[in-house]
This record gives structure tokens, C-alpha cells and sequence, in this order.
């Protein structure tokens, strides 16, 4: 089923805002702690992860969202933010100049507590909204 212009404006507007949050969020890690490691794309795999368990819990239990508004955030606003394809090249380049221990690191950690804040997400709305 085709989508509706509606929902395609709402994910264009939330994407364009969440991949800025992604390159504002990008820079200030390379500021603030140099290129060696793709800091920013941890933040914003976790933080992303982190928000989407705190919102999808909110969504479900409390919050009626239409369409638009769930296509805006979940799709657009935190697809865009998020990085998984960035993740994949900053891994292969730590792979590619032999950096093995950085990559391997790099790739279990980023997985490991990008699932642990959408769980930490989702408990924390549990016990906000008990």
C-alpha cells in the first residue's frame, strides 16, 4: 500500500532534523575528543536506541500518535539520527588499516549498548509510567 504524501513529508521533515542532530552530534565528539575513534557514531547508536525504547514505550502506552507523527519520529527523526550504515564503514576502516582490536571492540560494544538502551529505554518508561 502506497504511502500517503502525509507520512512521506513526515519522515523527509524528521529525517532531515534527526541527521542534522547526527552530524551536530558527530562534530562535537570530534571536538571534544579528537578522530582517532568514531565516537559520534556510538553516541548517536546508543542515544538512538536509548530514545527509541523510551518513546515506542511511550507510544504504546500512554501517547495516541497518528500516522504522521510515528512515521516523523521513528522513521525519520530517529532513522535519521541513527547511523547503521556509518557504523558499518567506520568498522571496516578500523578492519581496513589493521586496527583489529579497535574494530572488533568497536563492533560488539556499539551493538551490545545500542540494545542495551532501547532496554534501558523501554525499563525506564515502565517505571516512569507505572
Amino acid at each position: 500500500m502506497p504511502s500517503s504524501v502525509s507520512v512521506i513529508l513526515a519522515v523527509a521533515a524528521g529525517g532531515a532534523l534527526g541527521a542534522s542532530g547526527r552530524h551536530l552530534v558527530s562534530r562535537a565528539s570530534v571536538h571534544l575528543l579528537g578522530t582517532g575513534f568514531p565516537w559520534g557514531t556510538v553516541f548517536v547508536n546508543v542515544l538512538g536506541s536509548f530514545a527509541m525504547g523510551v518513546l515506542i514505550e511511550l507510544a504504546a502506552l500512554k501517547l495516541s500518535m497518528s500516522l504522521e507523527m510515528r512515521a516523523f519520529v521513528f522513521v525519520g527523526l530517529l532513522g535519521g539520527f541513527t547511523t547503521f550504515s556509518t557504523f558499518s564503514l567506520d568498522a571496516v576502516t578500523l578492519f581496513e588499516r589493521g586496527e583489529m582490536m579497535p574494530a572488533f571492540f568497536y563492533v560488539s560494544g556499539s551493538v551490545v549498548a545500542s540494545v542495551a538502551g532501547l532496554f534501558l529505554g523501554l525499563g525506564l518508561m515502565r517505571q516512569v509510567l507505572a
